[in-house]
């Protein structure tokens, strides 16, 4: 063979080799309708992001917007939104109904797609639900603007206080936290303050479709002859008795009847009257009276006290015009 023919031959089967190594990587790369040849699944197991432990097994729905992610198959990853047909759209897969599904079944019927189709061999899928719009989280009770939130990433009660205008002026110490699907198992928690700022361990995560409960605080009502007639919260942490609680309702008029106080509290047999012996208690002769939400005290005036009150004040009215009179004949 001459130099001319072997340097001829050489270069065909090196243009050969080029070709057939480039089919042979074309050949693992997926095309959308082709089923390309099956990638082997990473022998080491895919390491769980704690980001996605508070989505575990969250039920899907309309409106949702999810992150899927395919494990060391970059390519495969999107974010999409649960349309309204229940269906998501997948890179080769096409479309994958998910609606009422969990999180974890998804992840199933994703990863059983994508073998049965020779897309990945054995795939390790994630789903993360970024926002929830199918299942919000619902707040009530003593909060400025109840209602329903979305339930966007990751979030905490105090975020969702936060999001509801905060606590009212009669929300109690108690909230509780009913979880969606297990209403059985309930969260309540004893805030020891209404600034969250300072209660920091008690902001526990929430997920979709929770339903928080903040309670409201009891009120004790004074009424009758006190200098400010009104209601005053009482709670566990701020319990009431009825020097303090005549305290706040600005105490006595010089017309009190002390020994007739009385205090009417609502019994399942009716309402039951309670007296009160509040001049031996101002005075440290009888022990000071615990009130119970719901209490009503009633401290009343003496009727000859304000007939005396009244003489008193017409005659010191008659003796100042006299004493005018006399000093202007």
């Amino acid at each position: 063979m001459s130099g001319r023919n072997r340097r001829f031959v050489l270069r065909s089967a090196y243009v050969s080799l080029v070709v057939l190594c480039s089919l042979g990587l074309l050949a693992q790369t997926p095309v959308t309708g082709q089923a390309a040849p099956a990638a082997p699944a990473p022998e080491t197991a895919a390491p769980q992001s704690p980001r996605l432990l508070p989505n575990s097994n969250v039920k899907l729905g309309i409106g949702d917007l999810i992150e899927v992610s395919v494990f060391g198959v970059p390519d495969l990853s999107t974010k999409t939104r649960v349309s309204g047909s229940g269906d998501v759209y997948l890179p080769l897969i096409d479309y994958v109904h998910v609606a009422d599904l969990t999180t974890d079944e998804a992840q199933e019927l994703i990863q059983k797609r994508l073998e049965d189709g020779g897309f990945v061999r054995g795939p390790h899928v994630s789903i993360f639900v970024d926002e929830s719009a199918s299942q919000a989280i619902t707040m009530v009770g003593e909060v400025n603007r109840p209602g329903p939130y979305p339930s966007i990433g990751e979030r905490h009660l105090f975020d969702l206080i936060s999001a509801a205008g905060g606590f009212t002026e009669r929300a109690g110490p108690v909230v509780t936290i009913e979880h969606h699907g297990d209403p059985d198992k309930k969260v309540e928690l004893q805030l020891t303050s209404h600034n969250l700022a300072e209660d920091t361990k008690n902001n526990v995560d929430v997920y979709p479709g929770d339903l928080i409960i903040v309670s409201r605080a009891g009120i004790v009502y004074v009424v009758g002859d006190v200098q400010r007639p009104a209601g005053f919260l009482v709670s566990e942490d701020n319990a009431l008795s009825v020097l303090k609680a005549l305290a706040l309702a600005g105490g006595g008029t010089k017309t009190t009847a002390w020994n007739k106080a009385k205090i009417l509290r609502q019994t399942p047999n009716g309402v039951q009257q309670i007296p009160v012996h509040l001049k031996k208690i101002l005075y440290a002769k009888a022990p000071d009276v615990a009130l119970q939400k719901g209490d009503i005290l009633f401290i009343p005036g003496s009727g000859p006290k304000a007939a005396a009150y009244r003489t008193a004040d017409v005659a010191m009215s008659v003796t100042t015009s006299l004493a005018v009179v006399a000093a202007h004949p």
